[in-house]
C-alpha cells in the first residue's frame, strides 16, 4: 500500500527542462498508446515512437483515440495534453509540474494578492510588448486602451506588408470558418500559442488561473503570457502563412509556428520572462532552485521549520511513522 507522501519515480533531475523540449506535437486519426517512457501514435501507415519526456504539449486532432497509460506517462513528464475539435474547440488538461519547488507558485501568489503589486506585473507585461514606450503611470483602462492601439497597429502593418487586405478580427467561438484565411490563421497561431504558454505556466508550477490582465478564468495567466508573443511572433507569422495561399491554412500555420518557435527559443523566453515577471528584474534562479525538493513546515514571523517530525513537547516522530498513523 502506498502512502500520500510518495511521488511518481520521476524526480525533476530525471526530467526534460521545459525549454529544452519540443513546443508541441500535433496528432490525429491514430491510436496513442505507451510503450516505456515513450508513447506510440499507430495509423495505418504504421506506429510511431515519441519520447514523453521531450514533449511541451501534445495537441489531438480529431479521430484520435488516446489509453489510459499513455495519459499516465504524459503526467508524469509534466507534458501538457490538448484536445482540439474541429470547430476548435478545446479541452485543455495537463501533467503535474516538473518542479517540486513552491517558489514561483508563492511569488505569484503573493505579487497577485496585493493591487499593487499586481497593476506592477500588468505594467511590466505590457512592457515586455512594447518595449518602446513606458507604462509606469499608466492606469490598467490606459493600460488597455494601449494595448487594444498597439495590436490594431499591428494587424495594419502586417497587412501592408503582406500585401493582404485586411477588413478587421473576425472570430466567432467554435466557427474557425467564419473568418478570412488570414483571420483563420491567426486564430491558428493563437490557439498553439495557448497550448504552449499552458505547458510553460504549469510545468514551472505557477497557477494557470491567477491572471495579471486577464481574469476570471481558469486559464487568465495563460491568455497573460501567450498574449506577450502575439504582435512579434504569432500575428507576422499568420500573415506570412496567409500570404501563401489559403489550402490547409491550420496544419500550415502550426507547422510554420513550431518552426518559429525552435528558431527563436521562445520556451527558454517563456520560462525567463515569467521567473522575471514573478521573481523580480534581475533575480537569477538555478535549475537547482526550481527543482528543490524539500517540504517545510510554517511557523511564526515567517520562519520555516523542517517537516517529517512531530512538534509536540516531548514527541519527535518520524515521517514515515506519522504517515501510517493517519
Amino acid at each position: 500500500m502506498t502512502t500520500v507522501s510518495r511521488r511518481g519515480a520521476h524526480t525533476p533531475r530525471e526530467l526534460t527542462r521545459t525549454s529544452e523540449r519540443l513546443s508541441f506535437i500535433y496528432l490525429e486519426r491514430c491510436t496513442i498508446h505507451r510503450d516505456a517512457n515513450a508513447i506510440t501514435a499507430t495509423d495505418a501507415n504504421g506506429t510511431t515512437h515519441i519520447p514523453a519526456a521531450t514533449i511541451g504539449t501534445l495537441l489531438l486532432g480529431p479521430g484520435t483515440r488516446i489509453t489510459h497509460q499513455a495519459m499516465s506517462v504524459l503526467g508524469e513528464t509534466g507534458a501538457a495534453v490538448t484536445w482540439v475539435g474541429e470547430h476548435s474547440v478545446r479541452y485543455y488538461a495537463s501533467g503535474r509540474a516538473l518542479t517540486r519547488s513552491s517558489r514561483l507558485a508563492e511569488a505569484q501568489a503573493t505579487q497577485w494578492a496585493n493591487n499593487r503589486s499586481r497593476l506592477a506585473i500588468a505594467r511590466a507585461m505590457y512592457q515586455l510588448r512594447f518595449p518602446d514606450e513606458d507604462p509606469g503611470s499608466l492606469t490598467r483602462r490606459e493600460l488597455l486602451g494601449h494595448e487594444g492601439d498597439r495590436v490594431k497597429k499591428c494587424y495594419r502593418t502586417q497587412a501592408e506588408r503582406t500585401g493582404i487586405p485586411w477588413h478587421g478580427r473576425k472570430y466567432i467561438p467554435g466557427d474557425f470558418t467564419a473568418g478570412d484565411v488570414v483571420n483563420q490563421a491567426i486564430t491558428a497561431a493563437a490557439q498553439c500559442m495557448y497550448g504552449v504558454a499552458h505547458a510553460v505556466v504549469t510545468s514551472l508550477g505557477c497557477s494557470p488561473a491567477l491572471g495579471f490582465v486577464h481574469s476570471g478564468h481558469e486559464l487568465s495567466f495563460v491568455l497573460d503570457i501567450a498574449d506577450l508573443y502575439k504582435t512579434d511572433i504569432g500575428i507576422p507569422l499568420a500573415f506570412d502563412v496567409a500570404a501563401q495561399g489559403k489550402e490547409d491554412i491550420g496544419s500550415r500555420t502550426r507547422r510554420a509556428l513550431r518552426d518559429r518557435i525552435h528558431e527563436t527559443a521562445l520556451l527558454d523566453r517563456c520560462v525567463n520572462d515569467i521567473k522575471q515577471l514573478l521573481l523580480g528584474a534581475g533575480t537569477t534562479t538555478s535549475a537547482d532552485d526550481i527543482a528543490w525538493d524539500v517540504v517545510t513546515l510554517q511557523s511564526d514571523r515567517n520562519e520555516h521549520v523542517p517537516a517529517g517530525r512531530n512538534y509536540g513537547d516531548t514527541e519527535h516522530t518520524s515521517h514515515d511513522e506519522m504517515v501510517l498513523t493517519w
